[in-house]
């Protein structure tokens, strides 16, 4: 995905987008009530003083903004919950929810034209035809209004609950994932030893790697006869002192250019980051695991969502060849030994107590080693330390057999 793609993209997602593009809708709707109402026929009016529609737009401007400021209420303590109980890392699937923004944009936008359909009216924009128009409009608004109020009371039933933070963490990493699987190039070719002469680009600010643009390195690799070699992921903390990237060729006043590829934010992102959706919910379970909450059943339903997620890597092992018709920037990929340790060792750490936890776990690494066997050596050393860590901490001698039973056995019970 390009940059300028990447950025309209979260541009959409953004709260205040959808509330500006539907309040300037129903600016526009009293606005063309005021413009088109001169144009019908004379015979088209009806019986509608100006007191009927305009007490209709002051009930519904005196309880849209009511309902405006509770549903941004209700969305806050959403957020909060879900910080305090699951992960922080949640929160921002939280706050680009559709459904929630839909809601609270549509309250707005109702609230904003109602003021400016009495605005209107007290101003005498509006002739017989324009009240009826107007009218019409405000019905519109009232039935849009109502619709979406039933969607959101059904919505803010379980919305920044605890199943709701997992389900919305696990789609956004399998999403990640899926792509990873798609492309773990990013659209390059596969990395190469870095040549001793290669010069480095470096960042001029600290933070996070959220996106890479490929495409545009290629398109300057390209005019300028450079290979480049991507040093930072999405996901890699930078600094001034940590390369972005290695270039081969005269660099010249290029720098500046390659390192605009990289968009660095002081916070992690999902889009491009694989591992992100792993740390988050391995962050759900080992919360849910420590001795304040103590809740096993949490940790179960992230160690199946955790398997779901894994799963989205392809059946075998991704095809290493050099693809020669793709630009010269070779681009390394998150290995599976760091995928699985993001996704397993909070668990190990902080479930070992539990045995019920404890088996999921073995039985999870089983099932995901049968269903990818060219991971079995990372299961396998992920396993490792799970036996180790389990035989220190299972006194029961029952306990420790289930357990030795989970570990060759990837079938749920």
């Amino acid at each position: 995905m390009g940059r300028w793609a990447w950025m309209g993209k979260r541009v959409v997602r953004q709260v205040w987008f959808r509330a500006a593009l539907i309040s300037l809708f129903g600016v526009a709707l009293a606005v063309i009530a005021a413009l088109v109402g001169p144009l019908l026929p004379g015979d088209v009016h009806g019986n509608l003083g100006q007191d009927a529609v305009g007490t209709i737009l002051q009930i519904m401007a005196s309880s849209m903004l009511a309902v405006t400021t509770f549903s941004l209420t209700a969305m806050v303590s959403a957020y909060g919950s879900a910080t305090q109980l699951a992960t922080p890392r949640a929160t921002q699937l939280l706050i680009g929810d559709p459904t929630s923004q839909n809601a609270l944009s549509t309250f707005l936008g109702a609230f904003v034209f109602s003021v400016v359909g009495i605005i209107g009216l007290q101003s005498s924009l509006y002739g017989d035809s324009g009240r009826v128009v107007l009218f019409s409009g405000t019905v519109l608004v009232v039935a849009v209004v109502v619709v979406t109020l039933l969607r959101w009371i059904g919505h803010i039933t379980g919305f920044g609950r605890m199943g709701d933070v997992i389900d919305r963490v696990e789609e956004a990493a399998s999403a990640a994932m899926a792509a990873f699987a798609a492309d773990p190039r990013l659209g390059g070719r596969p990395a190469t030893a870095v040549p001793t002469g290669a010069a480095p680009v470096f960042a001029t600010r600290t933070g996070y790697v959220t996106h890479v643009d490929v495409a545009s390195l290629g398109r300057i690799a390209e005019r300028n006869g450079l290979v480049v070699h991507v040093a930072a992921l999405p996901g890699t903390l930078v600094h001034p002192t940590r390369p972005l990237l290695h270039v081969e060729g005269a660099l010249a006043d290029h720098g500046d250019a390659l390192a605009a590829a990289f968009a660095i934010e002081r916070h992690r992102r999902f889009d491009q980051d694989p591992r992100l959706g792993l740390i988050a919910l391995s962050e759900i379970a080992s919360r849910a695991l420590a001795p304040a909450t103590n809740d096993p059943g949490t940790a179960i339903e992230v160690l199946n969502a955790l398997l779901r997620v894994l799963l989205h890597l392809p059946p075998d092992e991704p095809d290493g060849e050099e693809l020669a018709e793709r630009p010269p920037i070779h681009v390394p990929r998150p290995t599976l030994d760091d995928m699985l340790t993001d996704a397993f060792r909070p668990l190990i750490r902080e479930g070992i107590a539990e045995i019920e936890v404890t088996i999921r776990l073995a039985k999870t690494l089983a099932a995901l080693g049968a269903a990818r066997p060219y991971a079995a050596p990372s299961v396998a050393r992920v396993a490792a330390r799970l036996d180790r860590a389990a035989r220190a901490a299972i006194p029961d001698a029952a306990d420790l057999a289930d357990y030795e039973a989970a570990r060759t056995d990837g079938h749920w019970r």
